[in-house]
């Protein structure tokens, strides 16, 4: 018997694949990559988590598909920000339903908590992700099993319904209880997870849907930098770091690259049809943002030329162009 299971990274899923591998059942983890779970790839981390269970991991690039039919057209609309919560689950589990035959498996298992989370493990929610999966009673949820229907991996006896728990609630006691019994040292904390659930996030998210079409590239765009706008409405972000300009160094279909030459500092970008004004406005507070010195000319590139321009005049201006968070 073989099952496969959502792996977040989180405690509660760790703590599934661990009740369920102790059963005697193979457990392979799947974690699927929307393009929001972190800033940062974080493969590593997750594969050594499951080393403490001994189930090996496979990463699933579902990005394009999530940004196309998930993101902006929700059937059970969005949390308290851009977090499609009930429907990115349900698209998740139907994933894995679909690749149960190649990996020889039977069922699916989460580490949902019923009550746990407001949007999207409420008994409501749990049922509206099995009808939008067509679960067809194959995932069982281990921690709160108890709870819910029988599905059928413990109608044909392949698991005991008996030694499935019957957590609930936001309260993490008996998670952390059983943290101690099975020795596990290396868990994400409790929280968080998903950066569509972080103001900054939405609120960029949210605005280039009002400003202009969303690209596919904006799903990096909103992740990183300093997010800008323009007295004439163009959109800009400056990177804040060298890890952030390497983030942020990619062709993106809306966004000109502004790049300083003599002074070192930050990749900035700006919306290709702002206005000229916009532009140079750009230019000025990437240069702000560099080692530069006030009323000094510096050379960038931008638009496939040299121009010299000289920094904003200061920081504290420049806080005017910030998006509201």
């Amino acid at each position: 018997m073989k099952a496969l299971a959502l792996f977040s990274g989180g405690l509660d899923s760790l703590l599934a694949i661990k009740i369920i591998k102790d059963l005697g059942i193979e457990v392979l983890a799947l974690h699927f990559n929307i393009g929001f779970g972190a800033k940062r790839d974080k493969s590593e981390i997750l594969r050594q988590r499951l080393e403490q269970v001994g189930v090996e991991l496979e990463i699933v690039d579902i990005r394009r598909q999530f940004f196309d039919e998930i993101l902006f057209k929700p059937k059970f609309g969005y949390g308290k920000y851009f977090n499609p919560c009930i429907d990115c689950h349900a698209n998740m589990f139907s994933h894995a339903l679909t690749m149960l035959e190649s990996r020889k498996a039977s069922f699916v298992i989460s580490g949902e908590v019923l009550g746990q989370r407001p949007k999207s493990q409420r008994a409501e929610a749990l049922g509206q992700v099995e009808n939008l999966c067509e679960a067809n009673g194959l995932i069982v949820r281990p921690l709160c099993a108890k709870l819910l229907p029988p599905t059928i991996p413990e109608q044909k006896g392949w698991i005991p319904r008996e030694k499935l728990l019957d957590i609930s609630g936001r309260g993490r006691e008996r998670q952390l209880q059983l943290v101690k019994e099975y020795g596990i040292e290396y868990y994400e904390p409790p929280g968080g997870g998903c950066l569509l659930t972080e103001t900054s996030i939405a609120n960029k998210l949210k605005d280039i849907q009002l400003h202009r079409q969303i690209v596919f590239e904006d799903m990096e765009l909103v992740k990183f930098g300093r997010y800008m706008i323009l007295p004439d409405g163009g959109r800009c972000v400056i990177a804040r770091n060298e890890e952030e300009n390497q983030k942020l160094n990619f062709y993106h279909p809306k966004m000109t690259q502004i790049k300083l030459i003599d002074c070192i500092g930050p990749l900035g970008l700006v919306e290709n049809d702002a206005s000229a004004k916009d532009k140079s406005l750009a230019i000025s507070l990437t240069l702000l943002y560099g080692k530069t010195k006030a009323n000094q000319p510096y050379k960038v590139h931008f638009e496939g030329k040299e121009i010299e321009s000289v920094a904003f005049e200061s920081k504290e201006k420049a806080q005017q162009f910030f998006i509201k968070e």
